[in-house]
Order: structure tokens, then sequence, then C-alpha cells
């Protein structure tokens, strides 16, 4: 299919539109983008996997204050 068989993507319904005002709605409808889709949304870390799943809790002696240290 060539490109003179397709239909037009844009048509001007009112003859009385003026080339600057044609030009402003081209204008505009290209600024909302293209046909690529949005970028998926992004997952909070606070919905992570990882998250869900909670450490062992240290035990014997010491466990206390190796609770409190950093892994």
């Amino acid at each position: 299919m060539s490109s003179q068989d397709q239909a037009p993507l844009l048509r001007v319904v009112n003859p009385d539109a003026t080339p600057e005002e044609v030009a402003a709605v081209v204008a505009v409808l290209s600024a909302l983008g293209g046909d690529e889709p949005a970028p998926p949304p992004r997952r909070s870390e606070w919905a992570a996997p990882h998250r869900q799943v909670r450490r062992t809790l240290p035990h014997g002696v010491g466990a206390w204050r190796a609770s409190g240290l950093p892994h």
C-alpha cells in the first residue's frame, strides 16, 4: 500500500481555517507524542519482593547486640 492510498491523518473541516491555525493544531497534536508505548511504571521499593521476606533473628549469646547491627 503506497502513501497515496492511505487516508489522511488530519482533515480540516472548517474552510475558514488559516494556515497558522492549522499549524497550531498540528503542533499541539505532534507535541502529545507518537505511537511509542508509555514507559512501565516504576515499582516502589516498598513493594519489592525481597522486603516481604523477614530475615532470621539472631539467637544465642550476644543476640540482642547482633540484632541491632547492620547485616
